[in-house]
Formats: C-alpha cells, structure tokens, sequence
C-alpha cells in the first residue's frame, strides 16, 4: 500500500512539475486599442503634454515593479499605424530602417498586436514591412481572420502561447470582418476576411485542445456592438456573450470606453488615443495543475500625461523633432479661418475647401465630403503642414465614380438623414445628451459619426428640415445652371472609403452594391491630404474668394432659410457651446 501511495505521490510531483504549481496565480491584463499615432508626449506646433505611449508607458512599468514583469501581458487592440502627424511620417516619408512604431512598442515589451483596418489602410508596403519588424522582435501581429487567397491559411499570424503568472496563456487575435466596406481591395489585396461569427469559437476549441492554457484571451479589432448578432462591424458583445473557454475578450475600433463582467468573463474597451488602459486581472487558484476557480476583475485607468515616462521621452526626442520639424513646414498662406464644425450647418470655408480640391481633378464634375474632423480651428495666416492633418486626418485616397442623377440624390438623402431630422419644434440635428465616461456629465452629441455627414458640391440643392427622409433633397440644377438629369451619368470625387461602401452609403443610399463599386470607377488619385499639398502649393494663397466659387462648387441650404437657421443654431449651441 505504501509502495503504491509512494508512486501516485511521484506522478502528481511529475505533473505538477509540468504544470503550474498548486495555490493562487494572479495574471494582469494591460490593454490599449485605437491608438492612431498618439506616441509623443508634447504637441507639435504649441507647448503642451498631452496623453500619450509614453504616459501609458509609465503605468505599465508602475504595474510590472508592483506586480512582477513576469504576472504582466501587455497587448494592443489595433489600429496603431494611421492618425497622426507621427504615422504619416514614418509611414511615408521616413522610410528607411526600422519603423518607429516597432521601436516603440518593442521599447514598451508589448506582448502582441492586433491588426487594425487603418493599420491595412497603410497599405502592403507598410504593413508588411511593420509586420516582419514586430516578429524580428518576437511581437506577433495578429489577425487570425484575415485569410490567404491562395492557401487558405491566415496572411497575419492567428495566436501566441505566453508563460506569465506561472500559467500558460493562450491570446488569439483577429481584425475587424468589415473591412470591405472601409477599403478598396488595391490594399488588402490576396486576402479576404471571415466574421468573427462563429469562426472565433471554432478556432478557441481546436487550439485550446492543441495548447492545453490555464487562461485564454481573444484581442479583435472590432467594435463593442449591441450584441444581436448582425453587425459585422461590431461583434464584440457577441463574443462576449457566446463564447465559451474564454476568460477575456479585449475589443476596440469604436473608441468607446467600455469594462464589463460576469463569472467567467471580461471584457475590456480602452477608446482611443491612449486616454485609458484596459487592466484586467484573472486570479487562478490551481490545484494538481488544474484549475479549480478562477476569480475576475475589469477596470479602465485614466492616463495621466503628468506620469509620461521621461526616460521613454528622452530616449525618443530625436524623432519627436523630426516629425515637429516635417509638421511645422510652410505650404501656403490662408487668409480666412477655418472652422470644422461650421460644416454640420452648411457651406463653410472648410468643407468648401475639401471640395474644391476635390473637382480640381480634370474627371468630376460633382464631389461628395463630410468632416473629418469633429471640432477643429484652422487660423489664418501661414498654412503649415499640421494644419492639412487638421483639415483632413486620414489616409483615404480620393476615387471619381459614375453614378446616376437619382443615385445621387438619393445618396444625399441617405447622408443627411444621418445628419438631421424632420424638425420637432425642439431639434434639427439627429442629437441627444449622452455620459461623459470621463466625468459622468451628460453632455449633448451628435447619434452618428460624423465623418459620413457628406455634402455635395458642382449641384444647386436645398435640403427641407419639414421634410421626412427620402424627399428632403431638391436638386436644381448643376453648379453652371445646366440642367440635372436624374436618369444622366455624372462624374463624382468622392473617398476611397465611400468608394468602397464605407459608411453604407453608397449600398443603403445610393443602392450600389459593394460589388458593383468597383466597376463604377473613372481614376484613382493618391491620398485627399495629398491633394491638398499639390493644391496649396500650385496656388500659394487660399482665400475666401477661391473657397467660394460659386460656378465650381454651385451652392447648397437649409430651408425655410429662418426657421432652419434658428433651429441648427440652438442646436449648435447645445453641442458645442457658445
């Protein structure tokens, strides 16, 4: 009996030896998602701190000295490589040797990064490119649904195995399915993206049974959602609901502040920015090397960029001044200022602006643009620059498609009917007072993204605030005075993001199908901000009078002119203050 007793007591030595020792494992989960470029601490054209990698560096190392580095996974959640002044530049113009981003984030010992859809926005070249620097530096970036057309096997690496808190830990990647609808195919070319529904399940059982963890975690470039189950943009309250064997679901890409909970399950959102840190933790209590319970806490931290790292600071300064230096160059003088939010009341300088550059091209005829910026100042004087990024923030690339008369006008339709609503006596805009996550005001907002509230310009058009959607828009005629023809083709510059049904707009507006897109197009140009260098320096001076050509851009109101004026003012006021 002893002799038996004596050998079972050296197989669970054996196994336990293995495995993870008996008693309680505490794992933290430190998580960042959406961060587009925000890697410097200090602003580019005024003095200031502002949040940052760096700051979000300086908790991380607060929780490694706290905790032990080897109790500690960092991981990011996509969408790293477009957004800022930074990006840009050593996207495209500071191309030799390693990529700052990889430095960055190698400096930080990020464990794993998702893949973002503005990461592919990027295109081949770049991605790739980080792609192979990250795994040099064994950083893995994932995205496990973004399938090879060749082979069938993902193009990005799916999952990676960890030793952390004594556990084996298991973290799968995958990037937003949609993202047909955000790019034309030029730049995710040789592959295509599978729902997340229910291939992560599927994926989680076959590699929990090859890997055998203690924790698993799933990362995905995806936004929260509603959990119904019908949004492929937004699947992560889905996951969070449905799967089984997953002890933390780290979503993204809606930039939306989220933590929630249950039992067996977490689910951390940091936004965007690097304003918050995910911080999840999985405590394990392991006994004979199996798990017997696990216990499970979600929170968001509020980076404070008073706690910026100042040694990653000092470490980076060098490319901090190249990329101020890149910013602050002069491309022309402005002589009116700009407003960005003068946009959601009309014609404006600024949205005036994007769409002269967009008919400068010899094939439009008509153009299509909503503000990319939410609530941005352009002032007069010395155009730098910074100030294009303020005036057009993303990489799109501008495309010119033919569409019909009726397609366009209901395009429009569709786009303000994002925008405004049949006036109540109280509202024009679509708004409601929403929580601050920050300060738990209740502050008043727009209910859509506001970058898919276009206009038009080259038409003559009045949109009608009494009016329910679907019979808003009158076109008069084109921006010459001749006449517009419902059933004639026209020629129309618009994003490559609209383009390729981003927003769908051009699927549930205008009825063209995603499909049938790319038949549509006439020329592709480079990117819009592109387009705005070569326009600035061609004219040298931008001043009211080119922004307001009437003969190219035609014109366009709110009617009854009094009481729509009145009603969007007080609208304004409510959103963004007097």
């Amino acid at each position: 009996m002893k002799k038996i007793l004596l050998a079972a007591a050296m197989v669970l030595a054996a196994l336990t030896a293995c495995g993870p020792r008996n008693g309680a494992h505490t794992l933290h989960i430190l998580t960042t998602d959406d961060v587009h470029g925000a890697w410097f601490d200090s602003l580019y054209v005024t003095k200031g701190r502002v949040k940052s990698l760096m700051a979000v560096n300086g908790y991380v190392d607060s929780v490694r000295r706290a905790v032990g580095k080897e109790n500690v996974l960092l991981i990011d959640a996509g969408d790293c490589l477009q957004g800022d002044n930074a990006a840009y530049y050593y996207n495209y113009v500071q191309t030799e040797g390693e990529h700052l981003f990889v430095r960055l984030v190698d400096y930080m010992g990020y464990d794993a990064i998702v893949v973002g859809n503005h990461d592919i926005e990027t295109g081949h070249p770049v991605y790739d490119k980080v792609r192979a620097q990250l795994e040099s530096h064994g950083i893995p970036f994932l995205a496990g649904n973004a399938i090879r057309n060749d082979n069938g096997e993902p193009y990005f690496q799916e999952y990676a195995v960890f030793k952390r808190a004594g556990m084996k830990v298991l973290v799968l990647g995958y990037t937003n399915p949609n993202m047909k609808a955000w790019l034309q195919e030029e730049l995710w070319s040789g592959m295509t993206f599978e729902s997340l529904l229910p291939l992560v399940q599927q994926r989680v059982d076959a590699i929990v049974a090859k890997e055998k963890p203690q924790v698993v975690i799933v990362a995905i470039h995806s936004g929260t959602g509603d959990g119904r189950g019908d949004q492929l943009e937004s699947q992560g309250l889905d996951l969070f609901r449905s799967l089984r064997g997953v002890d933390a679901v780290v979503c993204s890409h809606d930039h939306r502040q989220l933590t929630m909970q249950n039992d067996s399950i977490i689910l951390l959102n940091a936004g965007n920015k690097a304003r918050y840190i995910g911080h999840g933790t999985i405590t394990a209590d392991i006994r004979g090397g199996r798990v017997r319970s696990k216990e499970l806490s979600a929170e968001l931290i509020n980076v404070m960029y008073e706690k910026t790292d100042p040694k990653m600071s000092a470490a980076f300064h060098k490319e901090f001044c190249e990329v101020r230096d890149f910013t602050l160059r002069k491309v022309g003088e402005l002589r009116c200022d700009m407003w960005t939010r003068d946009a959601y009341r009309g014609m404006s300088n600024y949205i005036n602006f994007v769409h002269t550059v967009q008919l400068d091209v010899p094939e439009a005829q008509i153009s299509f643009a909503a503000p990319l910026t939410y609530n941005g100042h352009i002032r007069k004087g010395d155009l730098i620059y910074n100030d294009l990024f303020t005036i057009y923030p993303f990489e799109n690339q501008m495309f010119v498609i033919r569409m019909t008369g009726d397609e366009i006008r209901r395009f429009l339709e569709y786009s303000y009917g994002r925008w405004i609503q049949t006036y109540d006596g109280r509202h024009v805009f679509k708004i409601s007072q929403q929580p601050d996550s920050r300060t738990g005001a209740r502050n008043w907002s727009f209910n859509g993204r506001t970058y898919n509230f276009d206009s038009a310009a080259g038409l003559i058009y009045t949109v009608d605030i009494t009016k329910p959607q679907g019979s808003r828009i009158r076109i008069q005629s084109l921006a010459d005075g001749s006449p517009f023809d419902p059933k004639g083709w026209y020629n129309v510059a618009l994003t490559s993001y609209r383009a390729s049904g981003g927003g769908e707009t051009m699927p549930k507006g205008a009825g063209i199908s995603s499909d049938e897109l790319d038949a549509r197009v006439v020329a592709r140009y480079p990117e819009i901000r592109e387009l705005m260098y070569d326009y600035v320096s061609k004219y040298g001076v931008i001043d009211e009078a080119r922004l307001n050509n009437a003969a190219l851009l035609g014109e366009w109101h709110f009617i009854p002119e009094k009481l729509a004026h009145d009603a969007i003012e007080a609208d304004m006021r409510l959103v963004f203050g007097r």
